[in-house]
């Protein structure tokens, strides 16, 4: 991208963010523990679900020694109703290596959070970032999309940007000593404007700058001038509608049913047991599954075998609780 392009964009991009940011509770802090609480309460999470989630959470484990010193049934108790159980262990594991490993004081390194347990390239970016105001930059779902569509050259008829690449443009665009606010920007736009179904390019702040949007009306000129080439489908629009397809296509395929599933009924019922008790897993089976009996036992011991080794569940002589 030319240097007079992202000088452009900045600050277009950051205007709109002030004014139109949603007032997001963790948004009001520098905390990086609950900076890390939500991030990962917000990994493959709507952010509506999150909120009252994340206050019951902070709540409950104020401090990042509330949260280490918890029982882990406490908290996997306290994650009902958000999904992908194991974030809720990884997070305790994280903060337990906090205290061991760096007494108790977040590193504010990328490399040093991205060793903490369960911790990936995007959360040690985020903390990095929202809690330390470090000029990093890093890849969710919201700034991939935003990037690829506005920075990428969509007339190319090469493949997609790679993760590499898109961070090397991230990296590029962050403005010196503004990249909480851009990267918050970025996310912004991503999950209100620029969606993934259908991004309101009427609306966005940088549509004059976005490659995507210039390449479509290119097309729709072409279209109007009587031009050929139009609803070809050629090039990077062609390619990314039909990639986008398929995304739909598999996120519509059924989850019921699932092994996925099955391991959050299990562990949704392991949260209705009273506090420190266990279930045999005999009587455990017909809740999980209806029509359950005894040629499912195996099938049952397999799932639990890897909820065990999971961190999300204890298994004593066939009878299974929480850790």
């Amino acid at each position: 991208m030319p240097p007079s392009d992202a000088e452009d964009l900045q600050p277009r991009l950051l205007a709109w963010f002030h004014t139109h940011a949603r007032d997001l509770p963790w948004r009001r802090t520098r905390d990086p523990y609950a900076i890390l609480v939500s991030e990962v309460m917000l990994q493959q999470t709507q952010v509506e679900r999150v909120i009252p989630k994340y206050a019951a959470f902070m709540a409950a484990f104020p401090s990042l020694e509330a949260l280490a010193a918890a029982p882990t049934a406490e908290v996997i108790r306290l994650w009902s109703g958000l999904g992908y159980n194991r974030r809720a262990v990884n997070l305790q594991r994280a903060a337990r290596a906090v205290l061991e490993q760096h007494g108790g004081s977040f590193p504010r390194e990328v490399a040093a959070l991205r060793a903490l347990p369960g911790i990936g390239p995007y959360t040690a970016g985020a903390v990095a970032c929202f809690a330390f105001e470090q000029d990093v930059a890093f890849m969710d779902t919201n700034i991939r999309r935003v990037l690829r569509r506005a920075m990428a050259d969509p007339a190319s008829a090469g493949p997609e940007p790679t993760e590499r690449e898109l961070l090397a443009i991230g990296e590029a665009l962050v403005p010196p000593g503004q990249a909480w606010a851009w990267n918050q920007a970025l996310m912004e736009l991503g999950a209100l404007v620029c969606t993934a179904a259908a991004p309101a390019c009427y609306r966005c702040p940088i549509r004059a700058r976005c490659r995507e949007h210039r390449a479509r009306d290119e097309r729709e000129t072409r279209a109007r001038e009587g031009q050929p080439g139009y609803g070809s489908g050629e090039g990077r629009e062609g390619a990314g509608a039909r990639v986008r397809a398929r995304v739909a296509e598999r996120s519509e395929e059924p989850y019921q049913g699932s092994r996925r599933w099955y391991r959050g009924r299990i562990v949704e019922a392991l949260r209705q047991l009273p506090a420190g008790t266990a279930i045999p897993l005999a009587d455990l089976g017909p809740l999980v599954k209806p029509g359950f009996s005894a040629d499912d036992t195996g099938w049952l011991r397999a799932l639990v075998t890897g909820l065990v080794r999971d961190g999300l569940a204890t298994c004593d002589d066939d009878t299974v609780g929480l850790p």
